[in-house]
């Protein structure tokens, strides 16, 4: 099977990074069209007409470039709601499959509040929003709580929107945690309000006598400034140091926001941890408990509560059996529903539904 990764996706972003890994391992031959618009961009939908230019010359790129070999499907991957029209047209009657990660309307109007709700421009961003899922054949979520969300959100047949979990790049993240001599919680991430950041903060002030370290910037970074003094930023690892990161921690910690879209994902960030053995703590959402099972695979606590957090943390900080027994546990979870073998065979699998029609 052969397919064209075509469009303006980020091509480092893990998902899209890790969707390609997964394809290849599974057999399928992945040749890209592609055009760099959002590299290195930390506020990705952050439109202007130098965004929207760079954008449509890009798109001319694309379609102007040599067809290449014959392919079976189109994959679109994040962020390409603006590349669907594009990809359409280059698919011919081939299949278009998009891999959307999230909803335009999740990003820039309930989560990061560019627009405020019920707005002209909030409305205009969910009508792109419908408007790009409804023009792909597939819709590929990564969990049964945002594929439902998806699906409704665009008046979608249940057949044209399917599942497949996020996972990890195992060239990257593989088994390697010990418990360390010091702990310390690892958060990694881009400090959106998603990630629940007040929360760990808060956590961190009440188990002040515990190292957190926060590795990562962005929106809310303004809050680090008044940190504890037990909490260490360090504004940027590179990508490929992130496993190490992970191995000599006591316990990652997940996501741990109060909104709608923070209960449907289950983040890069956890599927790293897991892939590496490292002990997880993140909030028990419907997204969570679909891979994760609370005191077996991780420590699952309420979303936006400090004081269950900075339990959880002091529970695998002071208990060397139970962060054994987490880490174990998710590692496992992770090998069975989310390693790239797993995934692979997933993704062929929707890819050759797609390109049969079906």
């Amino acid at each position: 099977m052969r397919v064209l990764a075509f469009g303006t996706y980020e091509r480092d972003y893990p998902r899209n990074a890790q969707v390609r890994s997964c394809l290849r391992a599974a057999g399928v031959e992945v040749v890209e069209r592609h055009e760099p618009v959002w590299e290195g961009r930390r506020h990705k939908f952050a439109a202007g007409a130098g965004a929207l230019a760079r954008l449509g010359v890009a798109q001319a790129r694309l379609l102007a470039r040599r067809q290449p070999e014959p392919f079976d499907a189109v994959l679109v991957g994040y962020p390409g709601h603006l590349d669907l029209w594009a990809a359409r047209r280059a698919a011919g009657r081939r299949p278009v499959v998009f891999n959307p990660l999230v909803s335009l309307t999740d990003t820039l109007v309930e989560d990061r509040r560019r627009f405020a709700p019920g707005s002209p421009a909030a409305r205009a961003v969910r009508a792109l929003d419908r408007a790009a899922l409804r023009a792909a054949d597939l819709v590929v979520a990564d969990t049964d709580a945002n594929a439902r969300y998806l699906r409704d959100l665009a008046g979608l047949p249940d057949a044209r929107v399917a599942t497949c979990l996020v996972g990890a790049e195992e060239r990257v993240f593989s088994p390697g945690w010990r418990r360390p001599d010091e702990f310390s919680a690892l958060f990694v991430g881009k400090l959106i309000p998603l990630h629940g950041l007040e929360t760990i903060l808060a956590a961190a002030r009440l188990a002040a006598d515990l190292r957190f370290r926060i590795v990562g910037s962005g929106q809310l970074e303004a809050l680090l400034r008044e940190r504890p003094a037990n909490v260490e930023h360090v504004p940027w690892v590179p990508y490929e140091g992130l496993a190490a990161e992970l191995h000599g921690a006591g316990a990652a910690l997940g996501v741990f926001g109060t909104s709608a879209k923070a209960a449907r994902v289950i983040p890069n960030k956890v599927f790293q941890a897991l892939a590496c053995g490292t002990p997880v703590i993140t909030a028990e959402t419907e997204g969570a408990r679909e891979l994760l099972v609370g005191g077996e695979s991780a420590l699952l606590v309420p979303p936006g509560d400090p004081d269950a957090l900075a339990g959880a943390v002091r529970r695998l900080a002071g208990d060397a059996a139970l962060a054994e027994r987490i880490g174990a546990g998710g590692r496992a979870a992770y090998e069975e529903r989310a390693s790239e073998a797993v995934l692979g065979r997933r993704w062929r699998e929707l890819l050759e539904r797609a390109a049969a029609g079906g």
